[in-house]
């Protein structure tokens, strides 16, 4: 009679006995491991995910090499949507995988101790491995710390050394072009760029697509149309000010996240200016925010959560495999524009 998970608590003796194999393929299967057919595989899943059995991490931990914990590395939280969505998708896929998810901040370059705190992380911890975000992924120390550590490891969006660990990105350079070429085509002449931090890989991306799409339409983009952020609200208002108040000011201003876009909004009602009549504004990102904005924010959505998960599973299909760390898998996500209310032609 088969035990319904409601019942009490299914064991991985129920599984192997229904299944009519071996508690040692039931392990097999609930690890991911070889050794297995393909037929048993698909019958003992089954009863796994029908009789809701969840693996014991305490009991597996003890009984393998492996900790079952998976960690995602930040250095910046200040971009809580981003923190949020990243999180949200790892956790889906290590709860699929019976594997909990540990976070971890990474102290900046500068912070004293910063990087062997970080190290002393790594080896206290014991995890099985690690997720990188931006910026995190590009730093040469994190990097060295890891690979010190003998740890797998799985980067989103890398900016730069693409054959040194699997990695899942989006196009962000092909999307802000597209974003940049809707405002030109709307009309807008005067474009102007907020950036996002110096370090950042994506925001290098995202200012390049920019800069691409003006010079192969003849203009080349001048000193004063890239205002410096950091992907915070207030900078994209401070950014927004300078531009606004030059010989020249922008009739478009393209923000390289969601967050600045919103302080480019405030500074257009603190100017007098109607959006889009007198100024169209675009972010990247798609948040909240952007929908909650007023006038609703035009943008460009990256499927943040859905990287974050494919790089585990990317990480956790590697575990066990040898060849995981000088195998470079590249995963790519779509993105797309979302048009809003923000954007439209000039009005001069």
């Amino acid at each position: 009679m088969e035990q319904d998970a409601r019942e009490g608590t299914v064991t991985i003796i129920d599984i192997a006995r229904q299944a009519g194999v071996s508690i040692k393929t039931v392990s097999r299967v609930i690890n991911r491991e070889e050794g297995v057919g393909a037929q048993t595989r698909a019958r003992v899943q089954e009863l796994v995910d029908r009789l809701g059995y969840r693996p014991n991490v305490s009991a597996r931990s003890l009984s393998s090499r492996r900790s079952y914990l998976i960690g995602v590395i930040f250095m910046r939280v200040g971009a809580y949507h981003y923190v949020g969505e990243v999180q949200v998708g790892a956790m889906r896929a290590c709860r699929r995988a019976g594997y909990h998810l540990v976070v971890e901040q990474v102290q900046s370059p500068e912070a004293v101790g910063g990087i062997q705190t970080f190290a002393d992380v790594l080896r206290d911890t014991r995890f099985d491995g690690v997720v990188l975000t931006p910026p995190t992924c590009d730093d040469p120390e994190v990097l060295a710390a890891i690979e010190a550590a003998g740890l797998p490891y799985v980067r989103i969006a890398p900016h730069r050394e693409f054959e040194r660990s699997p990695y899942v990105f989006t196009d962000d350079r092909r999307a802000a072009w597209e974003q940049t070429c809707r405002l030109w085509e709307m009309g807008h002449r005067r474009i102007a760029f907020i950036d996002g931090p110096p370090d950042h890989g994506s925001a290098a991306r995202r200012r390049e697509g920019y800069v691409e799409a003006l010079r192969e339409r003849g203009v080349e983009p001048r000193p004063g149309w890239i205002a410096q952020g950091d992907f915070l609200g207030l900078s994209g208002f401070d950014a927004a000010e300078a531009l606004l108040r030059g010989p020249e000011p922008p009739t478009a201003i393209f923000a390289a996240n969601d967050e600045m876009a919103v302080g480019v909004l405030a500074a257009a009602a603190k100017n007098g200016l109607s959006v889009p009549k007198d100024l169209s504004v675009v972010g990247f990102d798609d948040t909240p925010a952007a929908e909650a904005a007023w006038p609703r924010l035009t943008t460009i959505h990256q499927p943040t959560a859905e990287m974050a998960e494919a790089a585990v599973e990317i990480l956790i299909a590697g575990f066990g495999d040898e060849r995981f760390r000088g195998r470079v898998t590249a995963r790519q996500l779509d993105y797309r524009l979302v048009t809003r209310d923000s954007a439209g032609p000039p009005s001069i």
